[in-house]
């Protein structure tokens, strides 16, 4: 029975291989296989008790431990994940797979409780009987492997033999052949997050099964190793994520799980870890959380904070606990079941063991700026007081992966308030169940009829209710990170083509008490309407040239200044098509003002919060001499 399974599957490879043929050689290499340990994914044999040190040690890391235990009970209520397709996707089965495997395997290795091998081993069996892990969408493929691979590895002394054949059967004929097959395999010559993952969910099944199928395991490595590097690349020069924060946290931690398991396996990640930028990103990742604990929420993102494993991987890295300041304020969340729901969190007792959280100190510097396909900037008024003024900005594409027509967007907070928010991504299911095609990049693709994707509820200048131009692109020219004066400015215009001749923003945090969002504009040889205007969830009293925001008891005063015959403005972000997400409690406020035709025209606008409200002046200083 195995030999003829395995003849099908070897027959599938070598129908779709584009690598040329994988001979299998299980029978032919059984010393070799005898000599390789299992587990030896992540956490070899014994390295247990250093996470149980230091579980007895810190209260933190017991609680965390004992937050994965607490969420190993709810699983043993529930029945094996099934084969059940949302849409195109069975991604969620797939993570779900991956979670409770990893839960699961990690609980059996620190207590030594049958009930969790025995739960495991039920789960890992159920997965090996679908009919396949759904190729045609290969992340699904991909995190199902993983989650297999680490159940096999980590079990693997304790599964029976027959248990054994039928999860390395699937992993090799439902996850690896298929890697081989053009039809699916299109992440090898991607550069986004499909990359990070697709690699390192394929060489979790090879390193899982290596000594049956040491051809094949070594043809995926090294072919993981080699196109991973596209994927990495997209880090330089600074460490920005193009995809934004909840991208970085699949495509980084991914990637990050990747590094680790071939560093632990193999000896080496063949310094990949040196790829430039990539280290660095880590710094793009502390400083995009806000001091509300929110994100810098632009591109497919949500808006949400959370603790991220992958970056105690990098703090130990880099050799700089500073790089947790953010991460150990979630630390202090006296509700250690939210993190539950992160697949991969038992890899934080694994990258943390060896960073003492009394030693993350806070960060030196409070501005940080990266440029790439997407670049951002990013201040701050103080690390410890949540009341400190945030504010994020970012230049770019939207035809990057992920991307929307955000060019020259801005977040900002204040007293504890993000009063100047973007509306985030919307469910992708929600708008392909509609018959939307989402992830066209060129200028009339649907995806830039959905209003949360397009510049219409973006914190950004619209030009004639015209879109933002895909093709454009800006980098961010100036920066300073000076305590009186942090700023970041960018020349927008290519966004604006055909629609401005000119058009440079520069945003600015003054005095360490409010902001100042400048724009320069020149316009072409026709009058154009400007619509200046930010997403918030305050409520809204409009002036002559002014708008007062108030969330409960705080406000912050919007002040224009530098332009006359303006109309202050609301509009309403309630959807117009029936594939629109709601945006409930949600307001656009602004201005607009008709601008005659070869004119120049500059105009500031002030965000200040109450406190500050007779202090702040207007600069009136042009962005090139900021």
């Amino acid at each position: 029975m195995k030999k003829c399974y395995l003849i099908v599957g070897f027959l599938f490879f070598m129908l779709f291989s584009s690598f040329g043929c994988v001979k299998d050689d299980a029978e032919n290499n059984q010393g070799e296989a005898k000599s390789i340990n299992h587990p030896r994914i992540l956490l070899l044999k014994g390295e247990e008790q250093q996470i149980k040190d230091l579980i007895a040690s810190d209260p933190t890391w017991a609680k965390m431990h004992q937050a994965i235990l607490t969420e190993c009970s709810k699983i043993l209520a529930k029945s094996p994940v099934e084969r059940v397709l949302i849409g195109r996707r069975l991604l969620d089965k797939s993570r779900e797979c991956l979670r409770r495997v990893f839960y699961l395997s990690y609980a059996y290795r620190m207590t030594g409780k049958e009930v969790y091998f025995i739960r495991a081993e039920s789960e890992l069996l159920a997965v090996a009987e679908f009919s396949d892990w759904n190729p045609s969408h290969f992340l699904d493929v991909a995190e199902m492997t993983m989650g297999m691979a680490i159940g096999y590895d980590w079990l693997y002394d304790k599964l029976p033999e027959d248990s054994r054949e039928k999860i390395s059967e699937a992993i090799v004929s439902k996850g690896l052949y298929p890697s081989f097959d053009s039809k699916y395999n299109w992440f090898l010559t991607s550069s986004n997050n499909w990359n990070q993952v697709c690699n390192a969910g394929m060489t979790y099944g090879a390193l899982a099964v290596q000594e049956d199928y040491p051809d094949l395991a070594q043809q995926i490595i090294d072919r993981a190793f080699e196109t991973i590097k596209l994927s990495m690349g997209e880090y330089q020069p600074d460490g920005v994520y193009p995809e934004g924060y909840s991208y970085w946290g699949y495509g980084s931690s991914f990637n990050v799980m990747f590094l680790s398991a071939v560093e632990k396996v193999l000896g080496s990640d063949e310094g990949l870890n040196a790829t430039r930028g990539f280290l660095e990103t880590a710094r793009y990742l502390e400083h995009v959380l806000a001091p509300s604990g929110k994100c810098f929420n632009y591109s497919d993102c949500g808006l949400g904070g959370n603790l991220s494993p992958a970056m105690f991987w990098f703090a130990e890295k880099s050799d700089n606990p500073s790089l947790l300041w953010s991460e150990n304020k979630f630390l202090q969340n006296s509700d250690f079941s939210k993190f539950t729901g992160d697949r991969l969190l038992p890899a934080i007792m694994i990258w943390g063991k060896n960073i003492p959280l009394d030693q993350i100190s806070e960060p030196s510097e409070k501005s940080w700026m990266g440029q790439g396909a997407n670049p951002v900037a990013m201040m701050r008024t103080s690390w410890t007081d949540e009341n400190a003024v945030f504010l994020g900005f970012k230049a770019g594409s939207p035809s990057v992966n992920h991307g929307h027509m955000d060019v020259g967007s801005f977040v900002m907070e204040a007293e504890g308030v993000r009063w100047a928010s973007d509306p985030g991504m919307q469910s992708y299911e929600s708008l392909e169940s509609k018959g939307m095609s989402i992830f066209g990049r060129s200028q009339d693709a649907q995806r830039w009829t959905i209003y949360r994707m397009n510049n219409h509820s973006h914190n950004v200048l619209t030009v004639n209710n015209e879109l933002q131009k895909v093709s454009g692109y800006a980098k961010i020219d100036k920066f300073s990170d000076a305590e009186d004066f942090r700023f970041a400015v960018s020349d927008i215009s290519s966004v604006y083509k055909d629609l401005l001749k000119k058009a440079v923003r520069g945003v600015a945090i003054k005095d360490e008490k409010y902001v100042v969002v400048r724009d320069e504009i020149e316009t072409p040889g026709n009058a154009v309407k400007v619509k200046w205007a930010i997403f918030t969830s305050a409520s809204v009293e409009l002036s002559e040239q002014s708008a007062t925001l108030s969330i409960g008891d705080k406000k912050l005063y919007l002040k224009v200044e530098g332009l006359e015959n303006l109309t202050m403005k609301t509009w309403s972000t309630a959807p117009t098509n029936d594939y629109d997400a709601q945006n409930p409690g949600t307001v656009m406020v602004g201005f607009e003002c008709e601008i005659p035709a070869n004119t120049s025209k500059s105009f500031e606008v002030l965000l200040v919060p109450e406190k500050y409200a007779n202090v702040a002046l207007p600069l009136d200083k042009t962005l090139s001499n900021w």
